[in-house]
């Protein structure tokens, strides 16, 4: 019996991936068998014909709130340099199993990757090639979170892919209260009135204003990122679609 092929129900997405997960549970720096992982689940999208980018945070090596005492737009500039390592790695990770990527910053920085320029990020991915943004917005004072929903509208993504270390958006912290409920579903405004720590104001009233939805999931398994991309249950979707 033949088996019908998988369709995506995404062709253009931006995955955010946090530094933590690039910890893993060394908690610093980079792991080397997480980010194995990470890269073979795109692996496994891009060969469904996905165009992807990908927004990188820095949390697993400099977050710039940790800059106690430090002028707030350098700790942010140390962040966003952390942003880059990652990048990189994420980038050989992928190269090194045969899939053509780009890393574009955006703080200039030629001898290591290309400035950020849109239309450029554009032709990459219809020439099939996964492009990492690195540096954030390259702006102090804003978040990763903020940039995965400014690329995502400059690039016309249909959806972000918000991959953490917990499996959804909850209404209160999980691991400090074992009673938290999951969200499966809840619009942007919800999450914002009840200030739900999934992403900052920012970026969540860019998607907003730009009709962007967001999935929130896990990493825990190693097929969640595609799961999300054939349009299958998993974690919590965030629109503008009030349920009925």
């Amino acid at each position: 019996m033949c088996m019908e092929p998988e369709n995506p129900v995404y062709k253009r997405i931006v995955l955010k991936l946090s530094g933590e997960a690039l910890a893993g549970k060394k908690g610093f720096g980079i792991d080397n068998d997480v980010l194995d992982m990470i890269s073979d689940q795109i692996i496994e999208v891009y060969n469904l014909g996905v165009e992807i980018a990908i927004i990188v945070g820095g949390g697993n090596i400099w977050r710039g709130r940790d800059g106690i005492g430090m002028d707030r737009s350098t700790a942010d500039y140390m962040g966003m340099l952390a942003t880059v390592i990652n990048a990189l790695a994420l980038q050989d990770a992928l190269e090194s199993k045969n899939v053509p990527t780009r890393v574009q910053t955006a703080i200039e920085m030629r001898q290591i990757a290309e400035p950020y320029i849109r239309r450029k990020a554009v032709r990459h991915l219809e020439k099939g090639r996964v492009v990492i943004f690195a540096c954030g917005t390259g702006n102090p004072f804003f978040s990763t979170d903020t940039t995965a929903s400014l690329r995502a509208a400059e690039i016309d993504a249909e959806v972000i892919l918000l991959a953490k270390n917990i499996d959804g958006v909850y209404d209160d912290d999980p691991k400090e209260n074992p009673n938290a409920k999951m969200f499966e579903h809840i619009t942007y405004i919800e999450v914002l009135n009840r200030g739900l720590n999934v992403m900052d104001t920012t970026a969540i009233s860019l998607c907003m204003d730009n009709n962007i939805p967001i999935i929130v999931f896990g990493l825990d398994n190693k097929n969640n990122i595609k799961t999300a991309v054939m349009g299958k249950k998993i974690g919590t979707t965030i629109d503008g679609e009030v349920e009925k």
